[in-house]
C-alpha cells in the first residue's frame, strides 16, 4: 500500500434503511467513507451492491471525483411530461398508444436511429475539443433519441396529483392525467467515458488496495480530473437532449396539450457545500433532493412511481432514493421467474408490457412503500404515477410480448 494513503480513518455517514441493504453494498459504504478524499457519506434505501460506490451510495469527496462514484451510465435520468388529458384515453385509443411506443422509442445497447435526430447539443464545440469525447461523437448522434437495456423504460401511466406541482412546463393542478415517464442516460458515450477515466484513474492511484481500486479518484486540478468532469458534464447535456428527443416524438405523435414536465438526473457529481465548504457530491443511483427540488421516484413496470419534492436533509447529502431498488441480483432474477407468472401477475393490475427483460420482474425489486416511508424525511410525495402501457429491452433475447399478451418470440 502506498504509505501516502491513509485509509483507516472514516468520514461521518448515515444509512437509510439498513435493515433491508444487502452486507455487500453496506460494506461497500464503509470502504466508501475511507478514502483519504471523504468528507461525508449516505446511504439510500434503495441500495444495493456496485462497483466502487454501492447504487444509492451518496459521497462528498474534497477537490476530486471518482468516475465509477459517479457510475457507467453517467447522468442516467427520469423526465415525465404530463398531458392535460385522461389516462382513460389509454384505453380508448391503446392501439394508438402501442404504436408510439413502438415507433417512436428504441431500446438495446446498441440501438440507434437510421436517420439521427437533431437536437443543438450535437453543435456543442466539446465534441470537437475533448481529447477522448470526440472519438464517440458520431454514435452519440445515432443513438440520440433512445434508451439503453435494464432497467431503462418508455411508459405511459396514470397521474393522481394530490398538491399542485409548479414545474418549468407549468402548474399541475390536483387531479388525475395522462403521463409519460421515460428512464434513460448517455448511452454508449457515457459508458465509453466511464470505462476510460475509470482506468486511468486506477493507474494514477496505484498505490489503493485493490478492494479500493474501484474508488480510485481523479484531482480535480490536474489535466486527467478536468478532463472527466468536462465529459461528464458534456454526458449530462447529452442524456438531458436524449429524454428531450423522445418526449419530443411522443408530444408530437399524442398531439395532447402538455401541462407541464419533471427531470432529474443521478449518476453525476455535483460542486456543492458540504459542512461549510465546497465538496464534490457524487450521486451514485440517488435522486437529488435539496430542499423545494423536484424529482421523480420509480418503482417497478408493475408498482407505481412518485413525485416528489425536496426536503433538505444535510446529513443526506441532500439526497434521496432513485427507485425501489434491487432485491435480487438479475441472475437470480432470471432463475426465479418465469414470464407465464410475470405476464399474468401484470395482467391482474392492468399493466400491459410491450417488451422487456425477465430480470425487470416485478419481484425483483424492493416495495418502493416500504422505500419511501423509510426516507420519510428526504423527499414529501406530490403525485402517484400507475404504469399502464410499457416498454422496455427484451433483454438477453427475452420475450417479446405482443398486444394480446402473446409472445412473439425472440427479438435479437
Amino acid at each position: 500500500m502506498d504509505a501516502n494513503y491513509d485509509l483507516t480513518t472514516a468520514a461521518p455517514y448515515r444509512v437509510w434503511g439498513a435493515e433491508g441493504i444487502e452486507p455487500a453494498a453496506l460494506e461497500q459504504m464503509k470502504r466508501a467513507v475511507r478514502l483519504p478524499v471523504a468528507v461525508r457519506g449516505a446511504l439510500m434505501p434503495d441500495a444495493h451492491q456496485g462497483y466502487g460506490l454501492p447504487i444509492g451510495g451518496v459521497l462528498a469527496t474534497e477537490n476530486s471525483v471518482i468516475p465509477y462514484a459517479v457510475g457507467v451510465d453517467i447522468a442516467c435520468r427520469m423526465r415525465m411530461t404530463v398531458f392535460n388529458a385522461s389516462p382513460s384515453v389509454l384505453d380508448q385509443h391503446r392501439a394508438l398508444f402501442r404504436d408510439i411506443l413502438e415507433q417512436q422509442t428504441l431500446f438495446g445497447a446498441g440501438a440507434e436511429w437510421p436517420v439521427p435526430r437533431d437536437h443543438e447539443v450535437m453543435d456543442d464545440p466539446l465534441w470537437n475539443e475533448h481529447p477522448v469525447a470526440r472519438r464517440y461523437r458520431d454514435i452519440a448522434h445515432r443513438q440520440l433519441g433512445t434508451s439503453g437495456s435494464g432497467n431503462h423504460f418508455v411508459e405511459f401511466g396514470a397521474l393522481h396529483v394530490h398538491s399542485e406541482i409548479d414545474t418549468p412546463l407549468g402548474k399541475i393542478p390536483p387531479g388525475t392525467y395522462l403521463a409519460v415517464l421515460s428512464h434513460s442516460g448517455s448511452r454508449r458515450f457515457g459508458l465509453e467515458m466511464a470505462n476510460y477515466y475509470t482506468q486511468l484513474a486506477m493507474r494514477l492511484r496505484a498505490g489503493l488496495p485493490k478492494d479500493f481500486q474501484h474508488l480510485a479518484w481523479l484531482w480535480l486540478d490536474e489535466e486527467a480530473g478536468a478532463e472527466y468532469w468536462a465529459a461528464m458534464e458534456l454526458a449530462g447535456r447529452y442524456a438531458s437532449a436524449n429524454h428531450a428527443v423522445i418526449h419530443r416524438q411522443i408530444i408530437d405523435a399524442v398531439r395532447a396539450p402538455v401541462l407541464g414536465g419533471i427531470e432529474n438526473h443521478h449518476n453525476f457529481a455535483w460542486r456543492e457545500q458540504v459542512d461549510g465548504r465546497e465538496a464534490i457530491v457524487h450521486r451514485k443511483g440517488a435522486t437529488p433532493a435539496g430542499a423545494g427540488a423536484l424529482g421523480v421516484i420509480p418503482g417497478s413496470m408493475g408498482a407505481p412511481g412518485f413525485v416528489v419534492r425536496g426536503l433538505g436533509n444535510p446529513e443526506a447529502l441532500n439526497s434521496a432514493a432513485h427507485g425501489a431498488g434491487r432485491r435480487m441480483s438479475r441472475k437470480q432474477a432470471f432463475e426465479k421467474f418465469d414470464w407465464e407468472t410475470v405476464q399474468a401477475r401484470l395482467q391482474d393490475l392492468g399493466i400491459e408490457l410491450l417488451s422487456g427483460g425477465l430480470d425487470e420482474a416485478p419481484d425483483a425489486y424492493k416495495d418502493i412503500h416500504e422505500i419511501m416511508a423509510l426516507q420519510s424525511d428526504l423527499v414529501i410525495a406530490l403525485a402517484e404515477f400507475h404504469p399502464k402501457l410499457v416498454k422496455m429491452d427484451p433483454g438477453g433475447g427475452g420475450p417479446r410480448w405482443g398486444r394480446k399478451g402473446k409472445k412473439k418470440g425472440k427479438r435479437r
